[in-house]
Formats: structure tokens, sequence, C-alpha cells
């Protein structure tokens, strides 16, 4: 028996209808912004391009892993969650989904339901976080 209160998987449900990819945007506009701050304490971000990227990989990894939100995803009301059964995606996905999005080309080929490359391969999407 289900849950009323638990929302269907994306894949299993036909209502289910994306961000709009400005939220999307927004998420990761703010992160990538976190990301430069974070990597001056290790790095010179304009200098060492690849510390940026090293933080967003793991700020993937771990907030997706274990929140389905990264700080940006928090602030614009997006989640990223599994494709099949609508819960979180794990520290590896969640990693293999930053790695993924790093490389850009990924994000910008996309499905009806706006899922890229970086989630298919992870087996995740982004959907609308509940309100509340």
């Amino acid at each position: 028996m289900t849950n009323p209160h638990t929302p269907a998987a994306p894949a299993t449900d036909p209502t289910f209808t994306p961000p709009t990819l400005g939220r999307r945007f927004g998420a990761l506009i703010i992160d990538w912004v976190l990301c430069l701050l974070v990597s001056n304490f290790f790095a010179d971000p304009v200098r060492d391009g690849w510390a940026p990227v090293l933080v967003l990989v793991l700020v993937y990894g771990f907030f997706l892993g274990l929140f389905a939100q990264t700080p940006g995803m928090y602030i614009t009301k997006v989640r990223c969650v599994n494709w099949h059964d609508g819960g979180r995606i794990g520290i590896i996905r969640g990693l293999i989904r930053g790695l993924l999005l790093a490389l850009v080309v990924p994000a910008l080929i996309m499905d009806e339901h706006r899922r890229g490359l970086h989630d298919k391969l992870a087996d995740s999407v982004i959907v609308d976080a509940p309100r509340g």
C-alpha cells in the first residue's frame, strides 16, 4: 500500500512536469558562486580553474547524495531525485552527476522531461521541492 502523501515516482507519474529551466539555471549559478567562494580557501579560482570545478563535483556528491538538494536547489525550490522511485540518488551517483555536469555538454542535451545526459546516466531527475 502506498502512502498518499508520498509523490509518485517521476518515471511512472503521467502528470510529472519538470521545473523550469530558469529555476535549474538559477540553482546552478548560486552553487557555482558558492563553489568559487569555497575554492578561495585552498586555491586561486581564477588561476586554478580546476578548484571550483572540484568543489562543485564534491558539493553535488555530498548534498545530492544525502539531502537531494544543493544549496542553490534549496533556494530555488527544486530537488534531484531518483527517476524510478523518487528517492535520494546517493553519494556515488551524486558525484557522477556532478562530474558529468562539469563537462557541460551532457546538460545541454535534454529530453521531454528536461533530463540531460548527466541525469540519465545518474538515473536522476530534477523535480519541484515540496512546499512546506
